[in-house]
Order: structure tokens, then C-alpha cells, then sequence
């Protein structure tokens, strides 16, 4: 299958020197995009800014920001089987984009925040996508019931959830913890493991569920 992949976080300008983004390490969806590639697949890779290297045999397409990403997205989504959004997309972003570095004066700084684009949110109903769709839900409370509202809201067919509050997993770790979160409230724990052994099982997973979405 061809399958679209986007990992990392999202760096939303301040000023020319300071951004707005989080935790995300990116290990996560490029474990996933290269066991994909092992598995077979062909696989693009959506990738917001990591100091990691890319795995081999992926086209690879970086980008910094929640709209380059949602425009990226909207671009090369068609013709894929199936889409993994683990990436980390800051909610906000700073409304206004100082053209200069802001000087240290005021006691307090205010800043205006405005939403970005939804971009899982908007694979269904702007961008028409049938295939398989896969969302992450990074939570630090109520993880199962937050996963499946997700996963109705968005249309996904599946959610992967995994509990950040957790030490040791998810966020600036090589392993992770999760639960899948399917249709009719079916949920499948998967064990803590490093993340590239979880990838594997990942995929294994997805390709058997987009296998029997896809029409015969």
C-alpha cells in the first residue's frame, strides 16, 4: 500500500528567533515509517523539524509549521491507501509574527493565540479521503475515552493512544506504551516496548485493518 506518515512537532514563529512547539521527538513516526518501508510499503514521510535521520527508501518531505503541513498533506494525500498522523501539531500559534526580534522590556508579555489548521480533522470532510486513516491521541487523563471521541470526531478508523503523563514513555523516550481504539469501542493494549519493536507491530496492525476496509 501507499501510505502518507507525518511525525514531529510544529514550530510556530514568535519573531524571527523563538517559537512556539513541544516535546515531540519524532521517534515515534519514523519508527513507523521505516518499519512500513521494511514491511513493503511505499511510504512519504511528512516530517516537521527532528535531529534524527530518515529512514532509508522513504521520500521524505520536512516542513516547520501547522499550515505547511496541512498544505502538504492536502497535496500528497491523494493516492495513498492509508495515512498515519502522529505528528505533534501545535494546537496555536502566535496570531502576529513580530518581523523583529522582541526586546526584553516590559515586565509581562502577552501574546494572541489563534487556532491552526486541523489538519486530521480535515482528511474526510475537506480533503475527501477514503482510505484507512489513523490518528495518535496523546493524553494525560481519561486516555480511553478521550481516544474514542477522537476517533468519532475525526472519522478515524483507528486511534492510537498513549498516556504522556507516564514516565519513561511516549515524549523524549525510546519507548512507548499504547492502547488501539477502534470503531464500537474494541480497544487492543499493546505492552511497553522500544518504539522501533512497537512499529512493527503497529504496521502489522494497520495493514491487516486497511486490508479488510479495502473493497474486494
Amino acid at each position: 500500500m501507499r501510505l502518507l506518515i507525518t511525525a514531529g512537532p510544529t514550530r510556530e514563529p514568535i519573531d524571527p528567533v523563538r517559537f512556539l512547539s513541544n516535546r515531540s521527538s519524532g521517534r515515534m513516526g519514523y519508527a513507523l515509517a521505516e518499519a512500513a518501508s521494511k514491511a513493503g510499503h511505499e511510504v512519504l514521510l511528512i516530517s516537521g523539524p527532528v535531529s534524527i535521520l530518515p529512514p532509508a527508501n522513504v521520500e521524505l518531505i520536512r516542513v516547520e509549521t501547522a499550515r505547511e503541513m496541512f498544505d502538504a498533506v492536502r497535496i500528497h494525500l491523494p493516492g495513498c491507501t492509508a495515512a498515519i498522523f502522529s505528528a505533534a501539531v501545535a494546537d496555536y500559534r502566535p496570531a502576529h509574527t513580530a518581523s523583529q526580534k522582541i526586546k526584553k522590556s516590559a515586565t509581562t508579555l502577552t501574546l494572541e493565540l489563534e487556532r491552526t489548521e486541523d489538519i486530521l480533522g480535515s482528511v474526510r470532510s475537506h480533503f475527501a479521503f477514503t482510505g484507512f486513516l489513523v490518528g495518535f491521541a496523546a493524553e494525560t487523563e481519561n486516555l480511553i475515552a478521550h481516544a474514542q471521541d477522537k476517533l468519532s470526531r475525526k472519522g478515524c478508523d483507528l486511534i492510537i493512544a498513549n498516556d504522556v503523563s507516564q514516565p519513561g514513555i511516549g515524549f523524549d523516550s525510546a519507548e512507548n506504551e499504547v492502547t488501539l481504539c477502534l470503531p464500537g469501542g474494541q480497544t487492543i493494549p499493546l505492552p511497553r516496548q522500544s518504539k522501533t519493536t512497537l512499529a512493527r507491530e503497529l504496521i502489522a496492525h494497520i495493514s491487516r485493518l486497511s486490508s479488510l476496509k479495502s473493497p474486494k
